[in-house]
C-alpha cells in the first residue's frame, strides 16, 4: 500500500479547483521522498527538483527553499493529525470507544502515510525556527487532547493513570514509531494494526477490557 497522496494533505477549498499548482505538488511529493530516505540535511535543492522532473530554476518558484518545503510538509502533516484526533475526542461513546478509535485512526494513518510520517516527525531538528514554533504547537495541541481524553477517563473510572501526560505522550509516540518501521511488505493493514494498537493502550491504561 502506498503512502497517503501529498494532494490529500493540502485539499483545494470548496469550489475552488487547482488551488495549489501541480508543479507545486510534484515537489512536495519528491521533497517528502528524498526527505525520508536522505535526510533533511543530505538532500539537495537538485534532488527534489529532479525528482520531480523540473529544473533546479523551476523548484524556486514555488518554494524559496528546501526549509520552506519541510515547513510546509511538517505543518501539513501535524495539521492533518490534529484534526484526526479532535475527531476521535469529539466523537460518539464513553471515554475508552473513544480512545480505541483515536488510537486505531492515529495508527491507521501512520501506517498508509509512512513516508509522511517519518519526515515529520524525525526531520523536526532540521526546521527553522520560526516554522518549529507552529509545529510545537500543533504537537501540544494533539498532546492536551489525548491528556484530556485520557483525564475523561480516570475521571469516569475507566482509565487508571498515574501521570496523564506522561501517558498521552506513550499513546502517541506507539503510533508515530509506526511510520519509522512500517512497510508495504508488513503482514498487517494499517487497520488491522490500528485494532492491534488500540487493545494494546486500552490496557497500558489500565481499562477493564472483556
Amino acid at each position: 500500500m502506498t503512502s497517503t497522496p501529498i494532494a490529500e494533505l493540502w485539499p483545494s477549498p470548496p469550489g475552488v479547483a487547482d488551488a495549489r499548482p501541480e508543479a507545486a505538488f510534484r515537489l512536495l511529493q519528491a521533497a517528502v521522498e528524498s526527505f525520508a530516505e536522505r535526510g533533511f540535511h543530505a538532500t539537495t535543492t537538485r534532488d527534489i527538483a529532479t525528482a520531480a522532473g523540473m529544473s533546479p530554476a523551476a523548484l524556486y518558484i514555488h518554494y524559496p527553499s528546501k526549509a520552506a518545503l519541510l515547513a510546509e510538509i511538517s505543518r501539513a502533516g501535524h495539521a492533518a493529525t490534529l484534526a484526526l484526533v479532535r475527531d476521535a475526542v469529539a466523537g460518539e461513546g464513553d471515554p475508552v470507544d473513544r480512545m480505541r478509535h483515536l488510537v486505531e485512526e492515529f495508527t491507521a494513518w501512520h501506517a498508509r502515510a509512512r513516508t509522511v510520517g517519518r519526515v515529520v516527525n524525525y526531520e523536526l531538528h532540521a526546521l527553522p525556527a520560526d516554522a518549529y514554533t507552529v509545529v510545537a504547537a500543533l504537537r501540544l495541541d494533539i498532546e492536551r487532547e489525548v491528556s484530556a481524553l485520557i483525564e475523561a477517563g480516570v475521571g469516569a473510572g475507566a482509565f487508571e493513570v498515574v501521570e496523564v501526560r506522561t501517558a498521552a505522550r506513550a499513546v502517541t509516540s506507539l503510533g508515530i514509531d509506526v511510520s519509522r518501521w512500517y512497510t508495504g511488505r508488513s503482514s498487517e493493514t494499517p487497520e488491522e494494526l490500528g485494532r492491534r494498537y488500540g487493545d494494546l493502550v486500552l490496557r497500558m491504561l489500565g481499562a477493564k477490557l472483556g
